[in-house]
């Protein structure tokens, strides 16, 4: 199924209130967000527990899709519970016992133009299997990573705090570059030049036993972050919320990302200084085992995390 292009895939899309097969569900040429880019969307997994498939801190996810549209100024014509039912919809429909979801809005074809006057809301839902975002092997081994050319967006250029559609042309630029250098993520900073997140991940250094994150100016407001948080006082680590700067990250004894694709993952090198030890550290070890205990219902603590799909009717 890997090898078949995406529209051309079996299965459904929940497309504005209605279930649509995969194959027919299109918009026009002239859809205004294809041209402006002014969308917004989520990333959100489901795994297999042992309840079946549990869809993880699906709230959280669909409190901030509707923050998102908010910041931009879009109105999204379906409330939260319906959003959030739509995708148990989605999984239960593709039979699938684990998966990626993706929920977007964008702005539809009746005008062109800047004004986005007198465009509808649309919205869709699809979901389909996509074990892990990066090499199996990184989450042991780490990634080596390159302190990119592009800068991070500026909280007064563009609305950082809404995931928006749009926003991920610097993050693409900025890993195209990270690639085609050897490397295999991007590490972006603010225009003062100090350590915001990955293309699609946020960032955690460790030194001295403490975590040091860098503090929500034009960072994502991430909910693997926000998970990671929550661990991190669980265990009684002390967390720094705090400006970073690159060469601390050089000179951390651990460091990694967090993101709903990459879920945790270790960073082995940064612009070719090893970091720590050059694998995966104690701490990180720790935090990464919590997390993939907490997602597929290993842990009793946070019930409230997960939606089991066959629940939500």
């Amino acid at each position: 199924m890997t090898d078949v292009p995406f529209s051309e895939r079996e299965g459904w899309i929940w497309f504005n209130g209605e279930m649509v097969p995969w194959r027919d569900a299109k918009v026009h040429v002239l859809t205004h967000t294809l041209h402006y880019g002014l969308g917004v969307f989520e990333g959100v997994r489901a795994y297999n527990t042992r309840r079946g498939a549990t869809i993880f801190r699906l709230a959280d996810h669909t409190e901030r899709l509707f923050n998102s549209a908010h910041i931009l100024g879009m109105e999204i014509p379906f409330s939260p519970e319906e959003i959030s039912a739509a995708q148990c919809e989605v999984i239960r429909a593709n039979d699938l016992d684990e998966g990626y979801l993706r929920p977007m809005c964008f702005y539809g074809s009746e005008a062109m133009g800047l004004r986005a006057e007198g465009l509808s809301t649309n919205a869709i839902i699809a979901a389909w299997p996509w074990p892990s975002y990066m090499d199996p092997e990184a989450t042991e081994r780490g990634i080596t990573v390159r302190t990119s050319s592009y800068t991070r967006h500026h909280v007064n250029i563009t609305m950082c705090k809404a995931k928006a559609n749009g926003n991920y042309i610097n993050s693409m630029l900025a890993l195209r570059e990270a690639l085609d250098s050897g490397c295999e993520e991007a590490l972006l900073l603010d225009n003062e030049g100090y350590v915001v997140e990955g293309s699609g991940e946020n960032v955690f250094l460790v030194k001295n036993g403490e975590l040091h994150t860098p503090e929500l100016a034009s960072c994502l407001d991430g909910i693997t972050r926000r998970t990671i948080l929550c661990f991190a006082q669980e265990l009684g680590v002390r967390l720094h919320e705090r400006r970073i700067t690159r060469d601390e990250v050089y000179i951390a004894d651990e460091a990694f990302f967090t993101g709903t694709a990459a879920e945790v993952v270790p960073i082995r090198e940064l612009d070719g200084r090893r970091i720590g030890d050059g694998k995966r550290g104690e701490l990180t070890e720790q935090l990464q085992s919590m997390y993939f205990d907490q997602v597929r219902g290993n842990r009793n603590a946070h019930a409230e995390w997960h939606t089991p799909v066959a629940d939500a009717g």
